[in-house]
């Protein structure tokens, strides 16, 4: 099949989840002169940080430069887990044996948290705990997944056992992997419904939802904040920051700490009837152990295969990492070789120094930042906690006070992220190769 003829002739330059959920949210009327909370980042962090100030009858607006949810909380995989994207030994390296376990118990608890706003709001968003089959892409990654199911299980509530490679099949229809890890402790769902009802739960309790606002700067005041945007200025006694891979010059401190990284996907058509279940027989979502990793699942409906993955580091042309992705997925299911892409589009996830969600207050602004790329459960609770935070004057959580890496040299600009990806696939050949 020629490359042009990989797509489909309604072929879309934008997530498959705004078929059903397009960001509708944009441009006020108007916008407030004053509020206690002015939030900036109209994702899962600002909105769930609105929803839990609102629900305590606090005024708060959110900003936004595009739609609300039009940035990454719309623009991702839909897979859900509490896991910590960071080395247990690592994670101890950096915080002690008894605050990284503080760390992974408290992100663990956040799938469960989800499900609990779900249902508390009553969010259609295809939200089903499905569970996740992690795939090995190395005998090495193998025996190091086995090593941590134990500890999975304990952290999640939920069972994880291994599937070695002969019975692979039983959870995806491939041979290209080396077994891998079952997690039930995890979950699917629809993101771009998810965030919609997200900002309509936030309204119904008295946010004020601002799209297409931009802010252009923060002056400190003896009674607060004022914040500046493009449609006039707004009075708030704190502010508070969740703009994660999208943050901008206006907050310099910040972006120094954080690297956003372009993140791509692609949704296919409707495939034949019954390869899907040939696929992935459970549903569950899956992600390989590739440094530079790929993540896929099926559509809510199970018609369709959604497929992403670091095909670059920065956006590129729809077409050019929807045909990437392709060639990807079609080493991992030949069976898809014939199969055309509907939809291609990219997002930006934010990373920090240390590979920790980061929590708490820097001269005044409070920020909830650093998803590492597993931010629908996680920036949901990340939110609520800086309202939490707000509200009573201290936080439980013990992603609150760590110390929040910069990097010398660093002001936001990651150049380097290039060197970075053709160094771990290296790494990940290495690790194929010395079977």
């Amino acid at each position: 099949m020629q490359d042009e003829r990989l797509f489909t002739p309604d072929f879309k330059t934008q997530p498959y989840w705004w078929d059903a959920a397009r960001p509708g949210i944009g441009a006020p009327a108007q916008i407030p002169t004053k509020v206690d909370v002015c939030i900036i980042g109209g994702g899962f962090t600002g909105l769930s940080c609105a929803l839990e100030l609102a629900r305590d009858g606090t005024s708060c607006a959110v900003l936004d430069s595009k739609r609300i949810g039009q940035g990454a909380s719309s623009r991702n995989g839909g897979l859900v887990s509490g896991a910590l994207k960071h080395a247990e030994s690592s994670l101890v390296g950096h915080v002690g044996e008894e605050r990284a376990m503080q760390l992974m118990r408290e992100a663990a608890g956040t799938l469960q948290f989800l499900d609990d706003l779900i249902t508390r709001e009553g969010i259609e968003c295809d939200f089903a705990r499905v569970g996740r089959f992690s795939c090995a892409w190395s005998r090495k990654h193998y025996d190091s997944m086995a090593r941590s199911a134990e500890k999975t299980a304990m952290l999640t509530g939920e069972p994880a056992y291994m599937v070695p490679q002969n019975h692979q099949r039983d959870e995806i229809g491939s041979d290209y992997f080396f077994g891998g890890q079952v997690s039930e402790g995890a979950a699917t769902i629809h993101p771009g419904k998810y965030v919609a009802g997200l900002a309509d739960a936030a309204q119904r309790a008295g946010a004020q939802l601002l799209g297409q606002t931009h802010m252009k700067g923060m002056t400190r005041t003896a009674q607060g904040w004022l914040v500046e945007t493009d449609r006039g200025v707004i009075e708030a006694e704190r502010v508070m920051l969740g703009t994660n891979g999208y943050t901008g010059r206006e907050t310099p401190w910040f972006r120094r700490r954080l690297v956003p990284v372009a993140s791509f996907l692609v949704a296919t058509e409707e495939l034949p009837e019954g390869l899907a279940q040939e696929l992935v027989p459970n549903a569950r979502g899956l992600a390989d152990s590739r440094r530079v990793l790929n993540y896929f699942r099926l559509s809510p409906d199970h018609k369709r295969v959604l497929w992403g993955g670091r095909v670059g580091t920065h956006a590129m042309d729809a077409r050019q990492s929807g045909l990437r992705l392709h060639k990807t997925m079609c080493r991992v299911w030949p069976q898809l070789k014939d199969v055309r892409i509907s939809h291609s589009w990219n997002g930006n996830v934010a990373f920090t120094l240390d590979f920790i969600p980061h929590l708490g207050a820097h001269e005044g602004v409070h920020y909830a930042l650093g998803c590492q790329g597993s931010g629908v459960a996680m920036q949901s609770w990340m939110g609520t906690q800086a309202a939490r935070t707000m509200l009573r004057g201290n936080s439980q959580s013990a992603f609150a006070g760590l110390d929040f890496p910069a990097q010398p040299g660093y002001g936001g600009n990651p150049w380097f992220l290039p060197l970075i990806l053709q160094w771990y696939r290296l790494r990940d050949q290495i690790d194929r190769r010395l079977q």
